[in-house]
């Protein structure tokens, strides 16, 4: 299979395309006008905390205040990061690795009468514990989720600094390998790495997917770069006054350096001359010349999109409606509370019975709603309405496609079975705005109904 990654540098945006064997496969976009939050680093002041909601609001200097987790704020505050440092931090890591591999996260034991997290036996429940914090109170927290609509940020005191091949967490001492390198020998190969990290003051580090084949020297490097870093962010974090920005995370063009760039990608194009020289620059430093050979300047004289096919396809995320190849077709609505995606047979016209009919419709579409998720970076509850099956080893092999598609998914999923009235209730991670959000708004004629009255 081959893949190609295209980036698109215009006045105020930034776009990239990801496509495979010619197909787009995935999509991001930045723009200026709307600078994402995640994974930046405040010094904040405690505004109010309610224990009711078990949280507290967090005066970060932005427009909004940061929401707070109190079982998220267990981590020691600003004033006391010296002297935790000698000591080690026990029991938080399992966080850490759920915010960087959601896909891997793992809900603690809900306790069915109260709908919350059950206590372990024998300990106090959070509301006989003392509160973490205090109103006004300075502490060094992270964006994990920006802005959404009348919501601030979703805030936490689990600091994580990502590079390519390592995650380092300065706060959480605790060493761990991604779920999704399967390999035993090669899990064994990166914790033996791992051991080696001496130099890493305090916390400890996750083992990204990126670092499978990789040498000691590459880990090593990439580990050391980010201790690096954090010195500096608490260097930085002790001179300022709260709330202050004590670390940015990298722009869209450096993440994709970082967090996209593989083995298995054959080129990067991008269009900007000056971004490409800054990008080839990057590449070498934290992944070698190999890397940096693959990243290439588009000087065509069309578009770059409209070179590689790709700005058609771009127009086909904003419609409601999505044609498959057999004349069937899907259509995905966005409400307030979740999205709905509804599957129709449409023009399909094929042999058999009326069973295997809806069973080649939904084994078509499957994929396709996989790819338009992620490609519209829709996320909430989602609920899909197949075309009704009888056989329940259809169904089931209908629900494992899609499983399996939206494993995929940069973002975590969870994917229910069909149910009885033939819906398929899933969640997607939602982190930021939707793309559609970034680039339209609500038409004030319609208020958003998109209908015109006839009288």
């Amino acid at each position: 299979m081959s893949k190609e990654i295209l980036v698109q540098v215009a006045q105020g945006e930034r776009r990239v395309a990801v496509l495979s064997d010619g197909k787009l496969d995935d999509f991001y976009i930045e723009l200026d006008r709307h600078q994402s939050m995640l994974g930046n680093i405040y010094k904040g002041k405690v505004e109010s905390i309610l224990p009711s909601i078990n949280g507290a609001f967090v005066n970060i200097g932005q427009e909004k205040n940061g929401f707070l987790y109190l079982t998220d704020a267990d981590n020691p505050l600003l004033k006391e990061v010296d002297r935790i440092e000698e000591e080690p931090v026990v029991g938080v890591g399992q966080k850490i690795i759920n915010m960087i591999f959601p896909r891997d996260q793992q809900q603690p034991p809900q306790d069915p009468k109260q709908g919350r997290p059950a206590c372990p036996a024998g300990r106090p429940s959070k509301q006989q514990q003392p509160l973490p914090l205090k109103k006004d109170q300075e502490i060094l927290v992270q964006v994990v989720k920006d802005p959404f609509g009348t919501k601030g940020p979703r805030l936490t005191t689990h600091i994580s600094l990502a590079g390519r091949f390592v995650v380092y967490m300065p706060l959480d001492k605790h060493n761990g390998i991604s779920k999704k390198i399967e390999k035993p020998e090669e899990r064994q190969r990166l914790r033996d790495i791992l051991k080696t990290f001496h130099f890493a003051k305090s916390g400890g580090f996750i083992v990204r997917t990126a670092s499978v084949d990789q040498g000691e020297k590459e880990l090593t490097r990439d580990a050391k770069f980010l201790t690096v870093l954090w010195e500096r962010v608490r260097h930085l974090s002790k001179q300022k006054q709260a709330p202050a920005l004590v670390y940015k995370e990298y722009d869209l063009i450096w993440k994709v350096v970082r967090d996209l760039l593989k083995e298995e990608v054959d080129r990067l194009i991008i269009d900007s001359e000056e971004e490409c020289i800054k990008m080839r620059k990057f590449a070498q430093t934290i992944s070698g010349q190999e890397m940096m050979d693959k990243i290439r300047h588009h000087q065509g004289p069309q578009p770059l999109f409209e070179a590689k096919n790709v700005a058609h396809e771009l127009e086909k995320i904003y419609e409601s409606k999505v044609y498959l190849k057999s004349g069937a077709y899907i259509v995905i609505e966005p409400t307030e509370g979740l999205i709905v995606v509804d599957v129709n047979s449409g023009r399909f016209k094929g042999r058999g019975t009326p069973e295997d009919a809806a069973f080649a419709v939904n084994m078509e579409a499957a994929p396709e709603i996989a790819r338009q998720l992620r490609l519209r970076d829709l996320g909430g509850i989602i609920v899909i309405d197949f075309i009704d099956m009888n056989r329940e080893d259809h169904k089931r092999r209908v629900v494992n496609t899609l499983r399996e598609e939206l494993a995929k998914d940069h973002a975590k999923t969870e994917v229910n079975r069909i149910s009885p009235l033939g819906l398929v209730e899933m969640t997607r991670a939602r982190t930021g705005k939707t793309i559609e959000s970034l680039k339209f708004h609500a038409c004030p004629y319609c208020e958003g109904r998109g209908k015109v009255k006839i009288d």
